[in-house]
């Protein structure tokens, strides 16, 4: 049986061939009303199916939130499962957005809901948080690479709270999270194109050229758009290792909507933003 094809080398084809742009579905119940929507699993359907009809052929990742579906129950789960479904069959990668983080058999229940093929919400990565130890996170890593999924790690996350733990000194003098970042370049080496274990690593966070983040595998960055971050900031922020960046934007292109043509538009026109940011790096 043939090894699958890993999740860094897809991302980076898809990030060659469609741009480096990742857009949230975040069905939160502000936006569910502004597009006119009720704020019930209906609601939360049709809001999902416009986005996938409007950017699932043209984007390279799609990252669903899954608190904002798994707030409606059953039903909003169905939703879920529909969306990374469709989303995946009309080309996009999927990033589910649900940073789960546990310890043994829990962490290998987390990871088989979302990492085993088959599974009514597998996807083509799984956000994670490693605040329990970077080792807690081994049932998922191990997972992930058997089935050729990826993971994004939580680094150096964009809210502010996020310094109290990840900029914390540890005994051997590196912050944690410096030591994330390097047990990712370590699940990395030698994979090419790209390797599949990213960090998250917000785009709002200003120089980070105290931190290595050239860690071989790629780089989430939330922030642009609403959280108040420029795509022209990408090359300070991430400096070498911006060929490897991602980054999402959320409110920036689901402000846009019910439209199809304006979501279409709003993501085209961050991409191409994108592109010459990181041009210009």
């Amino acid at each position: 049986m043939s090894r699958p094809e890993p999740f860094g080398a897809r991302l980076r084809r898809a990030m060659d061939e469609r741009g480096p742009l990742c857009v949230g579905i975040d069905p939160h119940a502000a936006l569910l009303a502004e597009w006119g929507l009720n704020d019930d699993a209906d609601g939360l359907e049709r809001f999902s199916r416009t986005v996938v009809e409007a950017v699932a052929d043209r984007v390279a990742v799609l990252k669903p939130q899954s608190a904002f579906f798994e707030r409606f129950g059953s039903r909003g789960v169905a939703v879920l499962e529909r969306t990374v479904r469709e989303a995946r069959q009309a080309g996009a990668l999927v990033v589910m957005d649900a940073k789960r983080g546990d310890i043994g058999s829990t962490m290998a229940a987390y990871a088989e809901s979302f990492l085993r093929p088959g599974a009514p919400l597998f996807s083509d990565a799984l956000t994670v948080s490693p605040y329990l130890g970077y080792g807690s996170l081994k049932p998922a890593v191990e997972l992930a690479r058997e089935h050729g999924a990826g993971l994004f790690v939580l680094a150096l996350t964009s809210n502010p709270e996020g310094a109290e733990v990840q900029r914390a000194v540890r005994a051997d003098g590196r912050t944690v999270g410096a030591g994330v970042l390097a047990h990712l370049a370590a699940e990395n080496a030698g994979e090419q194109p790209l390797g599949s274990f990213g960090a998250v690593v917000g785009a709002t966070l200003g120089d980070l050229s105290s931190y290595d983040l050239d860690i071989g595998g790629p780089l989430l960055a939330p922030g642009i758009g609403a959280q108040g971050a420029r795509a022209a900031d990408l090359p300070a922020v991430f400096g070498a290792a911006l060929r490897n960046v991602v980054p999402n934007v959320s409110r920036g292109v689901l402000r846009h909507g019910p439209g199809v043509a304006g979501l279409r538009d709003a993501a085209l026109r961050y991409a191409d933003e994108i592109r010459a940011a990181v041009a210009s790096g």
